[in-house]
């Protein structure tokens, strides 16, 4: 293949300019986040990490508007071994058609596998994970997953795991001092400085 074909199809990194994005983003809902991400919204066929310093910081609201314009499309979604009973009438609430979100209830050995398969499926727009304990190569292996199953795939860990490395396509880090996200990784572009304040 001639050079400029490769240029033209955008399959080449040009040292000094913006990466190619094979894929666009699935809108998040929140203008002010997809303005910061270089997909201009959550990455598909990929994983993203929410790191959280605690559960229940909003994070489930961050996701929302997200997961309803999905399941209203017709896409389903599916919840892997999530740590709290999912408060149907909340998800509804959030725009969720409940006849197109899955609950996956798996025992703790066995929910990073869950999670994997469900990524790997092809049956789900997106998949929602809770790993306790997956190191950098289990991560590769869910990355890997979202990408072949061609779903957004959102691994919710605590934020003990910023420090590690991870094959997670973005990565975003609730922190409670500042009371805002901050975008620890995003692959394609450089890592925004400014932090995001989502108002509810």
């Amino acid at each position: 293949m001639a050079l400029e074909d490769l240029l033209a199809a955008r399959t080449v990194w040009r040292a000094g300019r913006g990466g190619a994005i094979q894929h666009a983003g699935e809108a998040s809902g929140h203008a002010a986040l997809d303005a910061l991400l270089p997909t201009a919204g959550w990455p598909r066929k990929a994983l993203t990490e929410l790191l959280l310093p605690a559960d229940g910081i909003g994070e489930i609201t961050l996701l929302l508007p997200a997961l309803a314009r999905m399941t209203a499309a017709g896409g389903r979604v599916a919840l892997v071994a999530p740590p709290y009973i999912p408060y149907a009438p909340a998800w509804q609430g959030g725009g969720i058609d409940l006849a197109q979100l899955e609950v996956i209830e798996a025992a703790p050995r066995d929910a990073l596998w869950a999670f994997e398969q469900c990524l790997r499926s092809g049956a789900f727009a997106a998949v929602l994970g809770w790993p306790q304990t997956a190191d950098e190569r289990a991560l590769r292996r869910l990355q890997v997953a979202a990408d072949s199953g061609h779903c957004c795939g959102f691994a919710l860990r605590d934020a003990r795991h910023a420090i590690n490395a991870s094959p997670a396509a973005l990565r975003l880090e609730y922190r409670s001092q500042t009371g805002a996200w901050h975008v620890r990784k995003c692959r394609g572009a450089q890592v925004p400085s400014q932090p995001l304040r989502l108002v509810h």
